[in-house]
């Protein structure tokens, strides 16, 4: 419809006016847009401490919950304390050098002497229950099930080598002790630090809060200096002060699933029983046998039938009819709904699938060696987490102090030294024995690796292969035996001397 608008005193058509577009906004990141579908999905922006502040002491009561009574959650601390320590521990090699640049083989040997002396549970920790190997089994569970650990060194000059180790379980840090101190510092989660966020002392209860004594007269800290602690848990993020328990994404997945296979068990037991119900047309309701007998009436020829027995068949009373129960369960999706749901667990614990579950259905060479090969590297890479943080910490407080009140008899001027020590964690046996010593044997042929590097993938020390090999052969010697070699046919696996082939 055309418009008019007064010009000088006179009508003139107006021209046509446009209504601009409304602008439309549109994020960079589709992951960013809100709408209803990502309504609830907020995200946080909540600092590490913060968010753990409000979290950490309910995930580490769930956590400890599932691994009590879930059967995945206990297989997975057993895989833990299984690849990362096994059964040899995490052996000490000293690799001290002489003047002359070369292995000190004297005081090498008298280092790792003393140190598997002290690896004894009476020298180790304070209890006297543990060995070195068993502490490192309830170091690394423990901050797989809780995130985090601690460990006091206790000083003990009349102790064997003047130092001893405490197991500490975190509950002791307390999650809402959050204060700032006159002197700059900051208690966070009960972690005292700097102006840097560096650790400076640990607050901790003087008894464990889920015990009885607690309640009685209040809380109660006692304030342990940082190099007395070690405090060990994964970092995911800059600043963090405590860490989160391992099965944090798979806490909810893991709880459902025993209580749906808890649910499918329950109601596979009442569909095998066959049950049923028994109905009349005027909707009265019959007593049962155990009914009559508690009140004493006399039983009747309507009497009706409550147990079944196989071959056997039964006369229902006038009127009566039966309508069976029979539940169809398990279904028959809970396989493959119960493998989908493990499967999304183990990616959320780091570990195959195969072996969380116990599920080697259809599982083929080239399946189950990419699977554990990519799980053995995590395995690693954690066994190197537990040297750095856990095992050169105490051998470095365990040499100065055994050293200084003379526990050891080797110079304090060479103390430095001494702290010249390799670790050699657990390996693994081959996936395909003879393919893979083949492998290494070509490696090594062409110099791309070393007899050390294979022997520490299998766990093993070089220097301890080859004295026993020296040991077997002087025993050989001694009976007058020749001891041989494989030869190369062994190793590429043609079998060249084989009877019937010239």
């Amino acid at each position: 419809m055309p418009t008019y608008e007064i010009i000088n005193g006179k009508w003139h058509h107006a021209p046509a006016r446009r209504t601009a577009p409304a602008r439309i906004r549109h994020r960079a990141f589709a992951g960013a847009q809100q709408d209803r579908l990502t309504a609830s999905f907020t995200g946080s922006s909540l600092s590490p401490d913060e968010a753990l502040r409000r979290d950490l002491r309910k995930l580490r009561q769930r956590s400890r919950q599932l691994c009590m009574d879930n059967d995945y959650a206990k297989k997975f601390l057993h895989m833990v304390g299984s690849n990362v320590v096994g059964a040899r521990g995490i052996k000490l090699q000293a690799a001290v050098l002489n003047e002359h640049g070369e292995q000190d083989n004297h005081d090498n040997q008298i280092l790792e002497d003393y140190w598997h002396d002290f690896c004894l549970p009476e020298n180790c920790t304070v209890t006297g229950r543990l060995s070195f190997r068993d502490v490192l089994r309830v170091f690394i569970t423990t901050v797989a099930r809780d995130g985090e650990i601690l460990v006091r060194f206790i000083d003990r000059p009349n102790s064997r080598y003047g130092v001893q180790l405490q197991l500490i379980e975190v509950d002791h840090l307390d999650e809402n002790y959050n204060k700032i101190l006159s002197n700059g510092n900051r208690i966070v989660m009960g972690v005292e630090v700097d102006a840097l966020d560096a650790p400076v002392a640990y607050h901790l209860f003087t008894r464990h809060p889920g015990e009885n004594a607690y309640l009685w007269g209040g809380k109660h800290y006692q304030r342990i200096p940082a190099n007395e602690i070690i405090h060990a848990f994964v970092m995911d993020r800059p600043g963090q002060n405590r860490g989160v328990p391992w099965l944090h994404t798979a806490i909810r997945r893991l709880n459902m699933l025993g209580g749906y296979e808890e649910a499918e068990l329950v109601a596979a037991r009442i569909g095998a029983s066959k049950m049923g119900f028994y109905t009349s047309a005027d909707g009265a309701t019959h007593a049962t046998v155990d009914d009559m007998a508690a009140t004493g009436d006399e039983y009747d020829d309507r009497e009706l039938i409550e147990e079944a027995e196989p071959g056997v068949f039964h006369e229902l009373p006038e009127g009566v009819g039966f309508t069976a129960f029979d539940p169809q369960h398990p279904t028959a999706a809970f396989a493959d709904f119960t493998k989908a749901v493990l499967r999304g667990a183990a990616s959320g614990l780091n570990v195959a699938y195969n072996t969380l579950a116990n599920d080697l259905e259809g599982v083929n060479f080239s399946s189950i060696r990419s699977g554990v090969l990519e799980e053995r590297e995590q395995w690693r890479q954690l066994q190197q987490w537990v040297i750095e943080q856990f095992c050169a910490r105490v051998y470095r407080r365990w040499i100065n102090l055994a050293i200084a009140h003379k526990k050891v008899r080797l110079p304090q001027n060479k103390l430095e030294k001494y702290h010249r020590v390799t670790w050699q964690p657990r390996g693994w046996d081959w996936v395909d024995p003879l393919k893979d010593a083949k492998a290494n044997a070509d490696s090594i042929a062409m110099g791309v690796t070393t007899r050390a590097e294979v022997a520490a993938a299998k766990g093993r020390d070089l220097r301890d292969i080859f004295e026993q090999l020296q040991r077997e052969q002087n025993m050989a010697a001694e009976y007058g035996l020749t001891l041989t070699t494989a030869n190369k046919s062994n190793l590429t696996g043609e079998n060249a001397d084989e009877p019937g082939q010239d």
